[in-house]
């Protein structure tokens, strides 16, 4: 199985520094194979025979022991790209922003889309997926206008999200084919 592990928040302005070497190096310690990275910010790919539960146990264990606590998200490469196949049309346009919101499994899903829903939006779009909720920003002069970008840290749930802008999810889907 080929999974997806997005790390949050790491190596931000000279913060939660993770050398993207010594992770790909500590995930193919714990059996993984096939580790790929790409840039640095916490976007792993690997493969292994292990299910899910047991991936995120030895991922949690590793991040904890060699690095720190790192809140993340791991989905399968046909979550993935199932994401990528239901892309709304929108997100073909030509928009100022697009991010994709990947949310852990600790958020409450329903509570999630429930209170985005309640965000008055600003020259934005939201679409949500599965496993990801995609947000488009429309024009760069009105971002400081927008939910996104005054109402989104706010809430509950924004730690347990993991961003990723729309050139690092086209290229993650790139790499997982």
């Amino acid at each position: 199985m080929r999974y997806v592990l997005l790390l949050r928040g790491i190596n931000v302005g000279g913060k939660n520094k993770v050398s993207m070497n010594d992770l790909k190096m500590n995930i193919g310690e714990l059996g993984y194979q096939n580790v790929v990275t790409y840039i640095n910010s916490g976007n792993v790919i690997f493969d292994t025979d292990d299910n899910i539960e047991t991936v995120k146990i030895k991922i949690v264990e590793m991040l904890k022991n060699v690095f720190f606590p790192i809140q993340y998200v791991i989905i399968t490469r046909e979550e993935y790209l199932e994401e990528v196949s239901n892309l709304p049309k929108w997100w073909n346009e030509t928009l100022a922003r697009k991010d994709v919101l990947f949310y852990s499994d600790e958020v409450d899903y329903e509570k999630l889309k429930t209170r985005i829903k309640e965000m008055p939006l600003h020259d934005e779009i939201v679409y949500f997926g599965r496993k990801a909720v995609f947000w488009g920003k429309y024009t760069e002069k009105e971002y400081l206008r927008t939910s996104y970008h005054k109402l989104l840290m706010k809430e509950k749930f924004y730690p347990m999200l993991t961003i990723r802008n729309e050139r690092t999810f086209k290229k993650l889907a790139e790499i997982l084919g």
